[in-house]
């Protein structure tokens, strides 16, 4: 990471986070950062992207005087902007004048103004609170030079198009953008030629070659067996574990008749109040939980290092989802495994993702 020219604040946090080898999109994005150019990029979840885009925002702030934000990042869930907003945290662990805030709905909106009044360099955050902060005229956004989009495929599939572009239409006209996505339809594409000028274009194409460390296994299942197979499995592999379910009915379904088995299992859904999503995550990242049964909306940028397991019980509607799913284990060089319970109605959609994934 030295060769990058970082500071000697930067490079301390990175060592004591134990960081020695940057990673494909860290190589190709960081120097593009670094010199002010616009950037989109494709990697898919756990291949280092934050600390991609993270790493030269700091250094460019380090100087910074300013009270009022210059670097913006959009994501698409409560969760993952907390968890951008922490890696920002640790990665300026040595500096004690950057400041990094998290908004986002579900929490408390007098506390956000108050922080926000305070000196604030970066500031992370889902795009509805977003816009709540801007329409009050509690966010000042007249400094901002850098959008960050983080997952931009999912804010599309969320329905933030509109928010995304309201967003970026009042801010100032001159920022850099960077925009980060796991997949690149054309909708993704559509944004990048409407606000992008000149960006590099960075794509970790392979994700054969960015899920190796994954190992993937399938099996043929009848549906009233699912359960069934499913414990069989928990058996052998029961810590750090998520399974993937279509619906919420099936999350807490599942999870009783895995209570009632003498696992230890927690449930993940839109029902979920937020203060119990945040403690049932950091119960997971603790190990007080070893399994979680989760939807995918409930489950969308989840970064928890001690997952060695994916199942999908149910395969998602979209086969680019599946990328998203097993993208929760395998992080930043860890191993990891992916079982997918495919019956007979299942498979036209998992030629679909065999062929996205080529496997």
């Amino acid at each position: 990471f030295a060769c990058f020219g970082f500071n000697k604040l930067i490079l301390n946090s990175l060592e004591s986070k134990g960081y020695k080898t940057p990673t494909p999109i860290q190589k190709a994005a960081i120097p593009e950062l670094m010199l002010g150019r616009d950037l989109l990029g494709q990697a898919q979840t756990g291949t280092g992207k934050t600390a991609a885009f993270a790493l030269p925002l700091i250094e460019k702030l380090e100087n910074n005087k300013e009270s009022n934000a210059k670097v913006l990042v959009m994501t698409p869930t409560r969760e993952l902007a907390t968890q951008v907003a922490d890696s920002f945290k640790s990665y300026s662990a040595e500096s004690t004048n950057l400041r990094t805030l998290a908004i986002y709905g579900g929490t408390d909106f007098r506390n956000q103004i108050s922080s926000l009044k305070r000196k604030t360099d970066i500031v992370v955050g889902t795009p509805g609170r977003i816009m709540d902060h801007i329409r009050q005229g509690t966010f000042k956004i007249n400094n901002i030079s850098c959008l960050v989009l983080d997952e931009a495929d999912e804010m599309l599939k969320m329905g933030f198009l509109e928010d995304i572009e309201w967003i970026i239409d009042k801010l100032p006209e001159n920022k850099q953008m960077v925009l980060f996505s796991a997949t690149m339809p054309n909708e993704i594409r559509n944004i990048a030629k409407k606000y992008l000028n000149e960006p590099a274009e960075i794509l970790i194409k392979s994700v054969k070659q960015e899920t190796q460390l994954i190992t993937q296994k399938y099996i043929n299942v009848q549906r009233h067996h699912k359960l069934d197979a499913l414990k069989r499995i928990l058996e052998i592999t029961n810590e750090g574990v998520i399974i993937f379910v279509r619906t919420k009915l099936l999350t807490t379904s599942i999870a009783e008749a895995l209570e009632n088995s003498g696992h230890s299992v927690a449930v993940l859904n839109g029902d979920i109040p937020q203060n119990q999503r945040e403690n049932t995550v950091d119960r997971l990242k603790k190990g007080f939980i070893d399994i979680l049964v989760a939807t995918d909306v409930a489950a969308r940028g989840l970064d928890i290092p001690n997952i060695e397991h994916v199942i999908n019980y149910d395969l998602p509607q979209q086969a680019e989802d599946f990328i998203h799913r097993i993208g929760r284990t395998g992080r930043a060089g860890a191993k990891g495994q992916a079982w997918s319970y495919v019956t007979k109605s299942d498979n036209r959609k998992w030629k679909e993702i065999e062929k996205i994934l080529s496997i």
